[in-house]
């Protein structure tokens, strides 16, 4: 470990050669803030402490005979590799909508029938519709993904009924909010502008 640096690893191979445990131990807990004080990013780290007394024993090659606060790490338990994680697994020709859509499609489920799931349910089908373009690199029509929609949920959310998803109440709320948005902002814009009018009248006056 060489972020600590070779005084730290003579002190621990001083600390071993110590005959009596009790200055052994008191050694060792110098030691411990003396690779804190050489490291102090550690101690932004949750439970820095307990890796400095890891890093402790491994310097000293797993053989350091103090009473530590917390068991020591074996040989073993370092060289074993992680657990392969098992990433979420989504049916085929679904797999470019992620799990993020799966979650929503299940919690729209659970909601009760009403604005809220529709709103819900029309906000899951355009975010699949992003995620198929930008996956396929085409265009998608809104029955295919109606369709998807539909599989996917187990035939409990249908949008079929919409012609298309230009037409849906999230469609036009979303566009005059930003059309009065627009127009207000124009507005604005004209009474901020000076009265050209008035102000020509005065010159000629």
């Amino acid at each position: 470990m060489p972020e600590y640096g070779r005084i730290i690893q003579q002190l621990v191979e001083r600390c071993k050669e110590v005959s009596d445990k009790e200055e052994r131990n008191e050694m060792a807990a110098a030691i411990i803030d003396f690779m804190g004080q050489r490291n102090p990013q550690l101690r932004d780290e949750e439970n820095y402490n307990h890796k400095l007394w890891d890093h402790l024993f491994i310097l000293s090659d797993y053989d350091l005979d103090v009473d530590s606060p917390y068991p020591f790490p074996t040989r073993e338990q370092l060289a074993e590799k992680p657990k392969r994680m098992e990433y979420p697994k989504l049916q085929g020709e679904f797999k470019f909508y992620g799990k993020s859509i799966l979650q929503l499609i299940d919690k729209a489920i659970e909601l009760e029938p009403g604005e809220e799931k529709e709103a819900l349910i029309e906000v899951i089908a355009n975010n699949m519709k992003k995620s198929y373009n930008v996956y396929n690199k085409e265009h998608v029509t809104d029955d295919v993904i109606f369709r998807h929609l539909k599989e996917l949920s187990e035939n409990r959310l249908d949008l079929t009924g919409i012609e298309s998803l230009e037409k849906s109440k999230i469609y036009y709320t979303s566009n005059n909010n930003r059309n009065n948005n627009n127009n207000n902002k124009n507005n604005n814009n004209n009474k901020n502008q000076p009265n050209k009018k008035r102000h020509n009248y005065k010159n000629r006056k």
